[in-house]
């Protein structure tokens, strides 16, 4: 279609398709299909914040993701383009390629999410030690919760570089902590922000404490917000007044740092108390043994759901029922009871969206194929 035709106004309204008129994002959740997220007033990264991001006329940015998902696009390709900055693709993930692309292009700049992370750091000592990355400015990640041990490595490799984001294709606040804060608060994704306000809600539709976890709500910006396309039901399910969730569960601690626990969508419901995997995952990830973790409810007759661990081997280790006791009982040395896995599966592989994301769902979905209910 020709490109102003593109853009004019439907059926004589004020704006233009959001499809056609390039104005659409869509969600990489972890839940369901993506979600188009139409935002009326797209938000463009001033021009100050990007230089306090340490860009200059020697910048080279690095687009290991796929460019058409809102982080890559804004963090990578939009960066580059509002600094002048040279900017290199790569079209697949390989570990090493991604290392050696970074050492050999002198790469400045780049946005990871965390399972990236873990595949740069899971390359021998040898490989790594090829290729210097002491030129690396700033790497910006977000996307999925990062176990604090694994981005402990990455700082300790890198440099406090690191700069972690949380926020939504739908908008939000908009989290952000450095890696010289991170340190001081290891696990939080950042201050309560003093632009737009954000509140932790329970069951019942009462705010949290600090130190309670209950789902997120972000206020939505004035005289702006963003509408789930062609899904009124959806755009309104998720609103609370003035405030809507991306689904997320975290707490705020004493000093107003906010901690996510997980996602309200993948809650495991055992016995009418509800236990957020990615908190499990965190724990089993730290075992040597252990390179990805999905925990999952599964179908149990009394209790409704049972905790069970779905694990995804490092190299050099076979699956077996003495590793399985071993990663449990690693598992009780950091974990309520409750929330220590009733059991363990290993996989040769866990689905994730292009995003990186692990697709919890899918790794939830065999254990209760053929009933009617699903929790």
């Amino acid at each position: 279609q020709d490109y102003d035709a593109a853009l004019a106004p439907l059926d004589g309204g004020d704006i233009a398709d959001p499809v056609l008129g390039n104005q659409m994002m869509y969600t990489s959740g972890t839940t369901g299909r993506p979600k188009g997220v139409f935002r009326p007033n797209p938000v463009v990264t001033p021009a100050n914040v990007l230089a306090g991001r340490g860009y200059d006329a020697t910048s080279i940015q690095l687009c290991a993701g796929p460019a058409y998902h809102a982080a890559p696009l804004a963090f990578d390709v939009r960066a580059a383009m509002g600094t002048g900055s040279t900017l290199v693709f790569i079209d697949k993930w390989d570990s090493e390629l991604v290392l050696r692309t970074i050492s050999e292009r002198k790469v400045t700049h780049l946005h990871l999410v965390p399972i990236m992370f873990q595949r740069l750091l899971d390359l021998p000592a040898e490989v790594k030690a090829r290729y210097p990355v002491d030129h690396v400015r700033y790497i910006v990640h977000g996307a999925a919760p990062c176990p604090p041990e694994v981005k402990m490595a990455m700082i300790d490799w890198f440099g406090p570089v690191l700069s972690e984001y949380y926020a939504g294709s739908e908008g939000g606040a908009g989290f952000a902590i450095s890696s010289e804060e991170w340190l001081k608060k290891p696990g939080s994704v950042g201050k309560r922000p003093a632009l737009l306000q954000v509140r932790i809600i329970d069951e019942e539709g009462n705010d949290c404490p600090n130190g309670v976890p209950g789902t997120i709500y972000h206020q939505l910006p004035p005289g702006g917000g963003f509408q789930y396309y062609k899904d009124e039901k959806k755009t309104q399910a998720s609103r609370l007044g003035d405030f809507f969730t991306m689904g997320d569960v975290g707490y705020f601690d004493e000093d107003d740092y906010l901690f996510l626990t997980g996602r309200s969508a993948e809650t495991i419901i055992s016995g009418g108390v509800n236990i957020y995997p990615q908190e499990i995952d965190n724990e089993l990830i730290k075992h040597p043994a252990v390179a990805d973790s999905s925990t999952v409810g599964i179908p149990h007759d009394q209790w409704g759901e049972e905790v069970r661990a779905v694990i995804l081997l490092n190299p050099g280790y076979e699956p077996s029922d003495d590793l399985a006791q071993e990663i449990l009982g690693f598992a009780r040395q950091a974990l309520p009871g409750f929330k220590v896995p009733r059991g363990l599966d290993f996989v040769d592989d866990l689905p994730r969206s292009e995003a990186g994301k692990i697709q919890r769902n899918k790794v939830r979905a065999p254990y209760w194929e053929g009933r009617a209910r699903q929790i």
